[in-house]
């Protein structure tokens, strides 16, 4: 679902960094105006609003606080808000929230539903 929600945002003329851990994922978005960060850290650098949409809470938790990728929570200034749209349990989600909250940012938990069809759809 994070591709056709990514190319909705570049349609509607929103700058966009992107990271996937299948680069081969992000670089398609480039066409599209996309920037294609090396890591997740390097994606949310100097970033407003983070979205993740990741399969379960182990990918989340990487994704935002691997120290091996770098995670994407490194780079968060204070401020800027991480809206995850995974669905994962409400105790992961409570944990990523209070380390988020820690570093000065702000963390939304936001779980999307109606699959890729949806996410095409608008």
């Amino acid at each position: 679902m994070g591709a056709p929600m990514s190319r909705r945002l570049l349609a509607a003329g929103f700058p966009l960094t992107v990271w996937n851990r299948t680069r081969a994922k992000a670089e398609a978005l480039q066409a599209q105006g996309a920037r294609v960060a090396e890591t997740p850290s390097e994606a949310a650098s100097g970033a407003d609003i983070v979205i993740t949409m990741l399969e379960h809470g182990g990918v989340v938790e990487d994704v935002l606080f691997s120290p091996g990728l770098p995670g994407a929570a490194s780079s968060l200034h204070p401020g800027a808000l991480v809206i995850d749209m995974s669905s994962i349990s409400p105790t992961a989600t409570k944990a990523f929230a209070a380390k988020v909250n820690q570093a000065g940012a702000q963390y939304l938990d936001a779980p999307v539903s109606g699959g890729e069809v949806g996410a095409k759809a608008g």
